[in-house]
Order: C-alpha cells, then structure tokens, then sequence
C-alpha cells in the first residue's frame, strides 16, 4: 500500500486494483489504511482542480495551526506532481520529490504537513483530486516561487510554455520563506 520516498515521511500510496472483464474496481481511501500508519489527523476537505496542459499550480501550503497533508490523486489526464520538505527539524529539509501521477494508474502521494506542494499538468487536461486533514485558512497561505535556483525544479515543461497566476509568480524563494521561517521561530 505506502511506499517510502527520499523524503522524510513523504509516501507513495498504492491501493489494490481488481481488474476483470468489466473494468477495474479499488478503494481510493480507506481510514484503516492510515490509521495503521499512525496518521492521526483524519481528512477533513475535498478539493478539486481541472486545467489544461502547461498549468503549474504551486507551490503551495498552509503554515502554522492551518497546516495540511494532502492525499494526492489525478482523476483525469496526466501531471507531474511534486512536493518539496520545509520542515527546517527535517533530515530532508529542502529537498524536493516529484512524481507522475496518471488517471489510468491510481496512484496516490501523501503529503505531510510542513510540505509545500505543486503540479503541471502535462496531458490535454487534467481533473486533479485531494484530501486534507485541516481546513482552509486564507491568512495561513504561503508558497515557494516555482522556478526557484537554488531547488531546480525540473517541471518537465519549458518555462515558456507554463501558465500559472499573478499570485503564483509573485511567490518568494526558497531562501527568502526560510529566512522568515526562521525570524518567526525565534
């Protein structure tokens, strides 16, 4: 079911799929799953997106008691999903992840609080799905500028062909959401 990424509690979740002459049928979500993983957090909030290809929606996370982890899913279409660790007590604190997640493959990406997240969608379009454990706080938004230097993303997409928000462009770097992180700690 969970399978460990290079990042510190950042997971990969599989569920089984049954497959017969009719189609296939599996649990997208099933609580006792991560109850047995000690999630204690139940999702609370369902989310959805449909765009079109060359949308990079990220990144983004919510801070403070308005923190999320997110369970990840593409419904429709294709994207490259990836999520970058900001937990400065982490052992993977910078560091990124990212993974192609596709319709026909029903495969998850549970991310934990602390993580910022985003995707581009990279087929036609796309319907993307998540889950997560803590309500939306508008006061609580932050991100990460997407084409930020010192994580070099690789967004499988030329930079020219993107699209994303005003507000998506306006983001700060990497360094600048961690010199505040700091300032706000001590």
């Amino acid at each position: 079911m969970f399978t460990e990424t290079p990042l510190k509690d950042l997971l990969i979740y599989r569920p089984k799929v049954f497959n017969d002459s009719r189609g296939y049928f599996f649990e997208s979500f099933n609580a006792l799953h991560f109850q047995q993983r000690s999630f204690s957090q139940p999702f609370v909030q369902d989310n959805r997106s449909f765009s079109q290809r060359g949308t990079l929606r990220g990144l983004h996370l919510q801070r403070g008691e308005h923190a999320q982890a997110k369970l990840v899913t593409v419904l429709s279409g294709h994207v490259y999903d990836v999520a970058v660790d900001l937990r400065s007590s982490s052992s993977t604190f910078g560091k990124w992840y990212g993974i192609e997640l596709k319709a026909e493959d029903p495969t998850s990406l549970y991310i934990p609080r602390g993580f910022a997240h985003g995707f581009v969608v990279l087929s036609e379009t796309a319907e993307f799905f998540y889950k997560v454990d803590n309500f939306y706080n508008k006061e609580s938004e932050a991100g990460i500028i997407f084409n930020d230097n010192e994580l070099s993303i690789d967004w499988k997409i030329p930079f020219e062909a993107l699209i994303l928000s005003d507000k998506d462009k306006a983001l700060p770097t990497f360094s600048e959401f961690s010199l505040k992180q700091k300032r706000e700690q001590t």
